[in-house]
């Protein structure tokens, strides 16, 4: 099988050719046909994350080198282990990648996501930029109905990570406007599932004038340029006070402290992005301003199926996608440093 791997973290993918693995027990292997690139593939290929103050929290422990990336993986399964069952060869399916040990409390609570042993797919265990991929378990694979197969692909990350952050945002029941804070891949992905989960305003903020518009084209009630100070005070002004509930997709200083200073008193502000840096504030601000903030990560398996249901049913919009092939992981990795992606690229073997 041909893959595009890190050879060495920060330095160009290398394109490998090995032999396909032969799944055992439950496992699965699936022939990848498509696989999202996503922001988080940047910093683990970069083989850490920034923390502010000049440090940085390594990613390059824990996995053998050359190593293949890749959570977004949509794929047909080709060969099962002597004891997989609940799929056929031939099903095409999305595979679930937030993989723990299974067999924590955290795990047996239905939380592997954020098992302290994880075996994520393309982040601790080989993933999905090649052209075959080895899954540990059956119920890891769901179906996507008739939705396109390139898109299917991208519910694995940008559509759970959105999925789970809008849950805890409280977004069914939210008694005010939701402001979406980045407008990438998963932002886009929150645009949609918010529209397909509350009736209330959604706005959205980025700086990015060409994002913003794809926003607005998308059903978005209103968008900010994030980067721009008199946005803070014309978005409370639009609001009446700032908005109920404010999602972070981006995860830096400059975008937390801009969804900060639009969170109305009593919200709720749900940091999701990885992009790096420090936040600072009064301690007594907390109580005075009654808000609350707290962390995202992906979301559970019983959410993704959820999820899915919903994308089944044809409840959510797509977001925008450009197919490119295998071969230009690396290329697509560096447009993503740069800020030069619209929506989510997917790769196909």
């Amino acid at each position: 099988m041909r893959s595009e791997q890190i050879v060495a973290y920060g330095e160009p993918l290398a394109s490998n050719t090995t032999d396909a693995p032969t799944p055992d027990a439950r496992e699965v292997l699936v022939r990848v046909r498509n696989c999202g690139v996503c922001h988080s593939d940047v910093h683990l290929h970069d083989g850490h994350f920034e923390l502010g103050y000049d440090k940085r929290l390594d990613l390059s422990s824990g996995r053998s080198l050359p190593f293949t990336m890749g959570h977004e993986v949509e794929g047909e399964v080709i060969a099962l282990g002597d004891q997989a069952n609940g799929v056929a060869i031939g099903d095409r399916v999305v595979v679930y990648p937030w993989i723990g040990c299974d067999n924590c409390d955290i795990c047996t609570a239905g939380d592997g996501h954020v098992c302290n042993q994880p075996r994520a797919i393309g982040v601790n265990i080989d993933g999905g930029y090649s052209d075959h991929c080895l899954v540990p378990d059956t119920k890891y694979l769901v179906p996507y109905g008739d939705r396109s197969s390139a898109l299917a692909a991208t519910y694995a990350c940008s559509g759970i990570t959105a999925y789970g952050a809008l849950e805890k945002a409280g977004v069914r029941t939210l008694a005010g406007p939701l402001l979406i804070v980045g407008l990438g891949g998963v932002g886009m992905m929150g645009l949609a599932f918010a529209k397909a989960l509350t009736q209330g305003p959604v706005l959205v903020a980025d700086i990015d004038a060409g994002k913003r518009e794809a926003a607005l084209a998308a059903g978005a009630a209103g968008a900010f340029d994030s980067a721009n100070k008199a946005a803070i005070n014309a978005l409370r002004g639009t609001t009446g006070g700032g908005a109920a509930a404010v999602i972070d997709f981006v995860g830096s200083e400059a975008s937390f402290a801009f969804a900060d200073r639009c969170l109305d008193k009593g919200g709720h502000l749900v940091v999701v992005g990885l992009f790096g840096g420090r936040m600072s504030m009064p301690i007594p601000m907390f109580p005075l301003r009654n808000i609350s903030i707290s962390g995202s990560y992906v979301g559970s398996l019983a959410q993704f199926r959820e999820m899915m249901a919903l994308v089944r049913a044809g409840a959510v919009a797509p977001i925008p996608l450009t197919e490119k092939p295998l071969g230009d992981a690396g290329a697509t990795l560096d447009a993503l440093r740069a800020g030069q992606v619209l929506g989510r690229v997917v790769l196909t073997p």
